[in-house]
């Protein structure tokens, strides 16, 4: 998923600016554009608990509003690419024992047609060797080898931006047949995929808390892997990846038909010890950024925990204060294999530590409700598809670099791809789009927060313009008096009833969305592109510092679907962190921080460089990237 920032330089002339109008013509159909209160009855303890969370808000918006790219100044980030200290993208525990998975020949598990997951789920799989496998093969394994010249790197079915996978994953498991005899935790290593073994937990554990036959899965993410490359900007990409990478264990875990929720009762600390992450030196965040030796850098960063379960096994309930005691005893587990180390100097950006010490959540200490009904999603015709398997489609999809600006994509295909996109899936009664009921966005535990913002480009029977897709329909209101009065907010012709898109204005806007999107003309080449934009201040105040980095899941999991189903239908996608983030709210007549765009995205057909050779994921080149 790159990012195409690159190299880019730190200032932009102002004649960028002032030329941003695409053309005269198309500015006139564009609306002009660029030119908790507390009591004072409270409790000292409950003064205190406001005080901190207003100064964690205070801090995320700090980091948000600092991190944004403009039309004449990038994020901070370093000059240049430190080639020398390109940090190590697969961690190791060594010695820690390291047990092989299954390849697909030794693998018994058969994969479903990719359109599956979207309609109705496969008998669950027991848990086994063999399923185990087949659901890191699907989801955080190598894709391929790439060379060219002298150079040699492996890609990932999770897509990361610029390649650089700061996000590591940990099963946490009752005994699987062939694998491990007790209950454990393991690391997932995806060059070898293998798993390094690192403690045995209490026998009673899942059978205390969890259904039968399910495990947990854990992220972490190491923020220095990013920020090599993009500084200030990396904590925004590490939590793109999270959100790509439990879409991709969700899709996967479907295809065996498995369901998947992120256990969010769960604090920090809860998530540190499920995943042995205490036993990481402390980082003492320093003042201003710096550079140095700093080996204590290199820790990871607990994010989040998923429950894989059996689909259809009824509703169900986690106590999060008996299961945080439960893992107070992981503290005294012997822990095997320390971690690598993946450069010799280091740059800090500490704003990045002290955001993310600010989003860090605490432990809801109540039963929370983990199962909820499965809602199949929308297909207007299996015809839009090609013939692939769910694992052909995970496994084969790319990232594009370039488009070639010239194919065009059917309109019933541009709604199919939208109706996967909705997080409800089919409704009975009129349902709304806003709870998260259909794969994968079911992965998430909170109403949707995320809408899309569409520059259409190349639909034939559809006029080019700004679309707007409504992913929560309880903002559309609001959306509407927050942005401009000239939208038109007009279904468009042939579009279904149960999707919420909305014309907003006819144009051309290939130059607008190539500009938007830092100048690149990936955003203009393919069919269409798109912004993904979240309401963010009235979450980060109702919720938490907290919910800033979830904000960001979402979208990664929404970017997740709209790779699959590009290449599914028969194109490529490509995720760009890189945009100008107030010009978008400009065009769109946002103003304040209620709502802001966080993602963007282009869908088109790809342009192959001839020049750099595909070889096997496995085995792979005896050497590191």
């Amino acid at each position: 998923m790159p990012l195409t920032h690159h190299s880019l330089p730190v200032c932009l002339h102002r004649r960028q600016a002032s030329t941003f109008l695409f053309s005269a013509a198309a500015a006139k159909k564009f609306v002009p554009f660029l030119g908790m209160s507390t009591s004072s009855q409270q409790t000292p303890a409950a003064l205190q608990d406001s005080n901190e969370k207003q100064e964690q808000v205070t801090q995320v918006l700090k980091y948000h509003n600092q991190t944004k790219h403009s039309f004449n100044n990038y994020a901070r980030g370093p000059r240049g690419l430190d080639w020398a200290n390109q940090p190590n993208p697969f961690r190791r525990y060594l010695p820690a024992d390291l047990l092989p998975l299954l390849h697909p020949a030794e693998n018994e598990v058969n994969s479903p047609s990719y359109l599956t997951i979207f309609n109705s789920l496969p008998k669950p799989e027991p848990i086994s060797k063999s399923s185990i496998s087949q659901l890191f093969y699907n989801s955080l394994a190598l894709s391929a080898w790439k060379t060219t010249g002298f150079s040699t790197w492996s890609l990932r079915v999770n897509p990361s931006s610029g390649n650089l996978h700061p996000t590591e994953a940990y099963i946490i498991s009752p005994p699987v047949d062939a694998l491990f005899d007790h209950s454990f935790v393991a690391h997932y290593a995806p060059k070898e995929h293998s798993l390094e073994f690192r403690a045995q937990i209490p026998s009673d554990f899942f059978a205390e808390f969890f259904p039968q036959d399910s495990f947990l899965i854990g992220f972490s993410s190491i923020f220095w892997r990013e920020a090599w490359k993009y500084g200030e900007r990396a904590f925004r990409y590490c939590n793109h990846d999270i959100g790509h990478a439990a879409a991709a264990v969700s899709v996967a875990a479907a295809g065996l038909g498995w369901d998947t929720r992120i256990l969010d009762g769960l604090g920090c600390e809860e998530l540190k010890k499920l995943m042995g992450l205490t036993n990481f030196a402390d980082f003492s965040i320093p003042s201003s950024s710096v550079r140095g030796k700093m080996p204590a850098i290199e820790f990871e960063h607990p994010d989040c925990v998923l429950l894989v379960f059996p689909s259809g096994g009824g509703e169900f309930e986690v106590d999060y204060e008996k299961l945080s005691i439960a893992l107070s005893r992981f503290a005294n587990l012997e822990w095997k294999g320390k971690p690598n180390t993946l450069s010799e100097e280091h740059l800090c950006w500490d704003i990045i530590y002290r955001t993310a010490k600010a989003t860090e959540k605490a432990l809801i200490t109540c039963k929370g409700h983990v199962s909820k009904p499965v809602r199949s999603s929308r297909t207007i015709s299996e015809n839009l598809y090609q013939r692939f398997s769910l694992s052909e489609v995970v496994r084969k999809r790319r990232s594009a670099v370039d488009m070639d600006g010239v194919t065009s994509m059917a309109r019933e295909t541009f709604y199919q791809i939208l109706l996967h996109c909705m997080p409800s899936g089919l409704g009975a009664g009129g349902l709304k789009q806003r709870k998260q009921l259909a794969f994968p966005f079911r992965v998430l535990p909170w109403d949707s927060e995320v809408h899309a913002v569409l520059f259409v480009h190349r639909v034939v029977g559809l006029p080019n313009g700004l679309y707007f897709l409504v992913r929560n329909e309880d903002h559309l209101d609001e959306i509407r008096t927050v942005s401009r009065s000239e939208f038109s907010w007009v279904k468009p012709d042939g579009c279904p009833d149960d999707l919420p898109l909305y014309e907003l204005v006819q144009g051309d806007c290939k130059e607008l969305s190539r500009r938007l999107s830092c100048h690149q003309d990936i955003a203009s080449d393919g069919c269409f592109s798109l912004g993904m934009v979240a309401r963010l201040e009235p979450n980060l105040h109702d919720n938490g510092a907290w919910m800033y980095p979830r904000l960001f899941w979402e979208t990664g999991v929404l970017g997740q679907v709209l790779y699959l189903e590009a290449h599914a239908v028969g194109v490529s996608a490509t995720g760009i962190g890189c945009f100008f983030d107030d010009p978008v709210h400009e065009i769109l007549g946002l103003k304040g921080l209620k709502y802001q765009s966080l993602y963007h995205f282009t869908v088109g057909s790809p342009v192959l460089d001839k020049r750099i050779m595909s070889l096997p994921a496995y085995p792979g080149p005896d050497v590191q990237a």
